[in-house]
């Protein structure tokens, strides 16, 4: 088998697929990698490197003639520049990295006419075997981290306390919305950097592994009932009990200098918890950084990438902070699209896409012409499908409509 990195053509994306330091991994199965030269420039890894390792480098085409290709961004989350590759693509290969099926549906589209094996790494279930496959976890990772960094480059205070012979300072007050990978991480963040540190979250589970970090965890009297589905994400919850939630988060963002948001449902629009009202009853010169931008925002008046000031009030709204930890980002993700391949070859190298596993059958989008994931055509309105349309292989389709 052979795995094609291409260079990533979405604006401002500096992460790469594969670094070499992941390659002996892949060589132990007989697996051998064409990198698109420059593909790893920007996250520190030039072509030279990759050669060093044992890959091919080459340009855009030969690396789409591979067996399988490694994205971070595939075409669902890269919609303009990605469909340039379209015409690259050809039945039977394999496309892996993050396609946002869930919301991406005319891209999905594309893909299963290309009658690619396409796998989206959002889908990953959340359960123990799987970890190591978790992109949406190595990448919120460092979200957290680069978003607290992000809030105590732009407030206008320092967030340890001081004591100096000009007197004490105070330190900051964070509090963070949300405390899953990157809410537990803006929280480690926030306190190694010596602020006064508030979480919340709606799964009261979580208030151990909050207070664990030296946080304390605010106390909501609204009963959350079922906040988790059974693959660990968020459930959507209903306007009654957003509308409860603000209010009493209102108060604890009256009193915080910086509030991190991170709560976001997949497929869906991230709940609106800070209203424009809550964000005029916040001290001046606060910020707060809405790490749920890119699916529509926690607060009122997030706009994505964008600086919007409000009343003295920063409101932040990034939407790929992991690229600006390119190097560590594409160490995680190559570590984990790597083991997600091998999770589907066997001891002798040859590929076997068996939807009897649960991480295959979860990730799996399109094959053989046909849409199969069942939460995507959820998504997307269409009826499930038969087994035997599931199963059927791309000639016995054919054969059958016709």
């Amino acid at each position: 088998m052979r795995i094609g990195v291409p260079r990533e053509t979405f604006p401002g994306e500096a992460r790469v697929a594969l670094v070499p330091a992941t390659f002996p991994m892949l060589r132990k199965k007989g697996i051998e990698v064409t990198v698109e030269s420059g593909a790893g420039e920007a996250a520190g890894f030039p072509d030279a490197l990759y050669e060093g390792a044992g890959a091919t480098v080459g340009s855009r085409a030969d690396v789409f003639a591979a067996d399988a290709i490694f994205q971070v961004r595939g075409l669902g989350t890269n919609p303009e520049a990605g469909r340039e590759d379209l015409d690259h693509l050809r039945e039977g290969q394999l496309v892996i990295g993050m396609l946002d099926p869930l919301v991406a549906h005319g891209e999905v589209e594309e893909l299963a006419r290309r009658g690619v094996s396409a796998f989206a790494l959002e889908l990953v279930p959340r359960i123990t075997r799987a970890q190591s496959m978790d992109i949406l976890s190595s990448q919120a990772n460092l979200a957290g981290y680069k978003a607290v960094l992000l809030a105590a480059d732009t407030i206008a205070k320092i967030f340890p306390m001081m004591m100096t012979a000009a007197g004490t300072i105070k330190p900051a007050r964070v509090f963070v919305v949300g405390a899953g990978v990157a809410g537990l991480q803006a929280i480690a963040t926030a306190k190694r950097l010596g602020a006064k540190v508030q979480a919340y979250d709606v799964r009261p589970a979580v208030k151990d592994q909050i207070e664990s970090l030296g946080a304390k965890f605010v106390e909501m009297e609204i009963d959350a009932g079922e906040a988790e589905d059974r693959g660990g994400y968020a459930r959507e919850m209903g306007e009654d009990f957003i509308r409860r939630q603000r209010e009493l988060m209102q108060s604890v963002c009256e009193e915080s200098d910086v509030v991190v948001t991170t709560a976001a449902i997949p497929g869906k629009r991230a709940p609106l918890l800070i209203t424009a009202e809550m964000v005029d009853a916040m001290p001046p010169g606060a910020v707060i950084v809405d790490l749920a931008a890119p699916t529509g925002g926690n607060c009122e008046l997030t706009q994505p990438d964008e600086r919007v000031v409000r009343t003295g009030t920063v409101i932040l709204g990034p939407t790929n902070l992991p690229s600006g930890a390119a190097h560590d980002a594409s160490l995680m993700f190559s570590r984990n699209i790597a083991t997600f391949l091998l999770n589907m070859v066997d001891g002798e190298g040859a590929l076997s896409i068996d939807t009897e596993d649960e991480i295959v059958r979860d990730t799996l989008v399109t094959q053989g012409g046909e849409i199969v994931n069942a939460r995507v055509r959820e998504a997307m309105g269409l009826e499930p499908l038969t087994p035997a349309a599931a199963t059927a292989q791309p000639e016995e389709k054919e054969a059958n409509e016709s």
